[in-house]
């Protein structure tokens, strides 16, 4: 049964647009996920029953194969490669190919087998500074949040990981896998980082560059360009104007207007570095931040030499050019008193 779809005249009535065609949607309040995972977080004797949550709603658009002349949906069979006919659920199995050609049937006992002890428990067995943690390892997050009853335990697990401003590493099993995971506490919930093991990381050696010169001007123009485009992290300043732009093409084919292709812009060979980046400086404005203002004074030659000096120099430099506040000042506010001031 095909799903009912707008009309034109519905489009052109204001009647409401689905929410997936919508780039207001993510703003929306939405239903209480439901929980892919309960069990509970373990460390010492202590057991935190939980529910897990996706943190993620992605917003992507779904396409689906039709058969143009009769606009039927196109389905799929499971067939066997050997006999070139359907294969019913029943007769499917999990297999693993242990040898070219050599398949192991796996059924569920055997992924039972495999379970290790407390495969419904995320079990905690060290305590690290987050801030060690390579973003790297990180896979997709989820919330945590408290089973009935459990509410006191939760919120002492949650206090404890704040007031430590630790974060809990633990391995768990979902859905026949084992994970590593990072517990930290994200605007009053438990938050669970899946993480991937450190020998599922590929080595750099592959894609690491060979070593290159770079001179001492175009380094300091790129750090000059750096600069033109630091500022702090906002999350909402950044959408997904791709989507936003299929949404708009899926808008315009479906009320029947003509879609323009965009031009494509013909490749040039590279220009030279030093000319792109003074016009990406150029173009870019003015610096801003405080390492704009450091990158101006390091091209005087002041910034590096003064970060090379101990406190005690900077102190004295900062009293001959009668800089206020010093005697409060860090190592890195002297440096940028004094670059300022040169």
């Amino acid at each position: 049964m095909r799903k009912p779809m707008l009309s034109n005249q519905d489009m052109a009535r204001g009647r409401p647009v689905p929410g997936w065609l919508s780039s207001s949607a993510a703003g929306k309040e939405e239903a209480m996920p439901r929980a892919i995972w309960s069990g509970a977080i373990s460390f010492g004797l202590v057991n935190v029953p939980v529910r897990m949550y996706s943190a993620i709603s992605e917003h992507k658009l779904h396409f689906h194969f039709v058969h143009e002349p009769d606009e039927s949906p196109i389905g799929y069979q499971k067939i066997c490669k050997l006999e070139n006919e359907p294969v019913p659920d029943e007769e499917v199995v999990k297999a693993f190919e242990f040898e070219p050609g050599e398949y192991v049937f796996m059924e569920d006992e055997g992924f039972e087998a495999a379970r290790v002890e407390g495969y419904k428990t995320i079990e905690i067995s060290d305590f690290v500074p987050y801030e060690q943690v390579d973003p790297i390892y990180f896979a997709r997050t989820y919330y945590l949040g408290p089973e009935d009853g459990g509410e006191k335990v939760y919120t002492l697990l949650l206090r404890a990981l704040e007031e430590s401003e630790l974060t809990g590493i633990a391995k768990f099993v979902m859905r026949d896998r084992q994970y590593l995971g990072a517990l930290r506490v994200r605007e009053g919930v438990i938050t669970l980082e899946q993480m991937y093991f450190a020998d599922e990381i590929r080595d750099l050696d592959e894609v690491k560059p060979s070593k290159a010169r770079v001179s001492k001007e175009e380094l300091l123009m790129a750090e000059q360009l750096i600069d033109n485009f630091a500022g702090d992290f906002r999350p909402e300043k950044y959408k997904d104007t791709y989507r936003d732009a299929l949404c708009e093409i899926i808008r315009a084919k479906r009320a029947g207007k003509e879609v323009h292709r965009a031009p494509e812009t013909e490749e040039t060979a590279p220009p030279d570095l030093l000319e792109a980046l003074r016009a990406s400086i150029q173009a870019a404005g003015n610096g801003r931040g405080r390492r704009s203002r450091r990158t101006r004074a390091s091209r005087n030659g002041s910034s590096r030499d003064l970060s090379d000096l101990s406190k005690s120099q900077l102190d004295a430099r900062a009293r001959e050019a009668n800089i206020p506040g010093r005697s409060k000042m860090t190592k890195d506010q002297l440096i940028e008193a004094l670059s300022e001031a040169a």
